[in-house]
């Protein structure tokens, strides 16, 4: 596997980095209409238009809206028919996922100023949220306990589903995450469809106030088009993993946490930063000879010829610098103290420290969400929590002292913009006037 090796002391470096993280997200402008124009049918036609898009993309023979549906009992069902294994597997992820979540819960506060003024800010959960769900074959169960959980802690009153069953094919994990997470409705339609259904409700699939959850491009596009109708949590690119290494990691270790985000797709990126040229080259081994008990070989093979590296920094330093350069998804330090480093790092989605603790755990597991900020905007976003489903509003309750100090304040700077009716309400209560 011919795996691309750079060194900082290289003169071109900046440029050759520049080159591996460029990732064109423009839109395909045929995709982008025909999301659109599926947007425009289902906003006009409602579940007419929904019945027709499964019967054509999922090849499914409906033709009542009711039948696109899931019972609780079907995913009740769902749940208690799993091998116990697969069960006790969801439920211990479930636990950590929700412990680790209601530390993030905010609650409402205020304080009072000496003349009586009130101020502070309420936090409310957001009505109904919508999450989408990949189905078919690429399912995937730990997103909805990522996505629902969070939810369910901020206190969303009702959470929607929506998932894809091409050809009928329904996914038992999937459907016993939703039953364990407590999703309220489940609905089998995907696609830009079922994002303008969330968006603009039809008589059948309630709209709703934010939709969250991982799609295809179509799921994308369509997202983007409905934001500021109704929120959206992101648009993400491929997955990313950078791993910042002192040498002293087994190489298989490492070369098998690239294999883990580069077997999602062939666009994925899996970047190496050591001070230890040695061991760039002992983990290009490694993955050379691990590579064949790979089902998904083909795929991590792609996306490490074609945006993975393995670079040589000066020193541990340099590779923090870099990192925050790079922004990624997902950031290990397996290195001794990695403690020592954790100030020097400024964007990356999640942060993941010491030689044992490998990113597939965050995916699945240890608690912390594991939908996190792409393509180098980890700069200026955040992981998903539950302050995405909570809402802050301001609290202003004026003292009749306050009006009278606060008044004066505020008239002057109306007045300076040219606002005099503001100018006026700010001194009504104190009744005074000025021409």
């Amino acid at each position: 596997m011919n795996i691309r090796r750079l060194s900082t002391r290289q003169p071109d470096f900046n440029t050759q980095l520049d080159k591996l993280l460029a990732f064109e997200s423009t839109q395909d402008h045929q995709l982008d209409e025909t999301v659109a124009a599926i947007l425009a049918d289902v906003r006009i036609r409602g579940d007419l238009a929904l019945l027709d898009y499964t019967r054509r993309f999922d090849r499914m023979d409906v033709t009542d809206s009711t039948t696109l549906e899931l019972s609780p009992a079907v995913l009740h069902a769902a749940f208690e028919g799993l091998p116990a294994a697969q069960r006790s597997a969801l439920e211990q992820a479930a636990q950590r996922i929700t412990a680790y979540h209601q530390k993030q819960l905010q609650v409402s506060w205020s304080y009072a100023e000496t003349d009586g003024t009130l101020l502070g800010q309420q936090i409310t959960p957001l009505d109904r949220v919508g999450l989408y769900v990949p189905g078919g074959k690429a399912a995937y169960p730990s997103s909805v306990l990522m996505n629902a959980l969070p939810a369910k802690v901020a206190g969303v009153g009702e959470l929607i589903m929506v998932v894809p069953t091409p050809d009928g094919v329904r996914n038992s994990l999937v459907l016993a995450a939703a039953h364990l997470a407590g999703v309220d409705r489940v609905f089998t339609i995907g696609g830009a469809q079922a994002i303008a259904a969330l968006a603009y409700g039809t008589a059948t699939v309630p709209r709703v106030d934010k939709i969250v959850g991982p799609g295809n491009a179509y799921v994308a596009a369509a997202k983007r088009r409905v934001f500021g109708v109704v929120g959206i949590d992101m648009v993400a690119g491929p997955s990313e993993i950078l791993v910042i290494c002192d040498g002293q990691t087994d190489p298989d270790w490492i070369a098998m946490d690239l294999f883990s985000q580069a077997e999602h797709d062939e666009l994925a990126q899996a970047i190496l930063l050591t001070p230890d040229a040695a061991f760039a080259t002992a983990v290009a081994q490694s993955a050379d000879r691990l590579l064949a008990q790979m089902p998904r070989r083909d795929i991590i093979r792609a996306a490490l010829e074609n945006r993975g590296a393995l670079i040589e920094v000066a020193d541990l330093d340099e590779a923090c610098v870099i990192s925050n350069r790079i922004a990624p998804e997902h950031l290990e330090l397996s290195v001794d103290n990695p403690q020592q480093w954790l100030p020097n790092i400024k964007h990356a989605g999640a942060i993941f420290l010491g030689r044992y603790t490998s990113e597939s755990l965050g995916d699945y597991c240890a608690g912390p969400n594991h939908v996190l900020p792409t393509s180098g905007t980890a700069r200026f976003s955040s992981p998903l929590g539950v302050y995405d489903f909570q809402k802050r509003s301001s609290l202003i309750q004026v003292s009749a002292q306050g009006a009278v100090t606060l008044g004066e304040i505020a008239a002057v700077l109306a007045l300076g913009e040219g606002l005099h009716a503001h100018a006026q309400s700010a001194l009504i209560r104190k009744g005074t006037y000025t021409d």
